[in-house]
């Protein structure tokens, strides 16, 4: 059983991930955008986190970047699940630190294997 942080703003979003992966016997934390995620990292170590990229307060492409400037997030798996698929943003994602991409709509049978993969 991994830790996994989700972070969306969109709270359908965050349940559909998050029932995805517990079902799958993940231990999932939710967090609206990136500033709380970053919070919420900072008091407790994840074995993964999955982030949208737009989101109001911090961005995705922001919560890598502070993510990977804390030692305990180095090397931390970061999925961005996303609607942005333009070769431009993964690029961003990439220079960032961003372990993976999936677009949505997602199925969570690809979630669960692309995060059994980076695991």
């Amino acid at each position: 059983m991994s830790k996994i942080l989700a972070v969306d703003d969109s709270k359908s979003m965050r349940q559909m991930v998050s029932m995805s992966l517990k079902s799958a016997g993940h231990d999932v934390t939710e967090a609206e955008d990136g500033a709380e995620a970053l919070n919420i990292a900072k008091q407790a170590q994840f074995d993964l986190i999955v982030t949208d990229i737009n989101m109001p307060n911090m961005n995705g492409i922001e919560l890598i970047t502070a993510l990977r400037a804390l030692p305990n997030y180095k090397f931390t798996p970061i999925l961005c699940l996303t609607t942005e698929s333009s070769g431009d943003m993964k690029t961003k994602g990439k220079e960032a630190g961003a372990t993976g991409w999936i677009v949505k709509p997602f199925s969570p049978e690809k979630l669960l294997s692309v995060i059994n993969r980076v695991l």
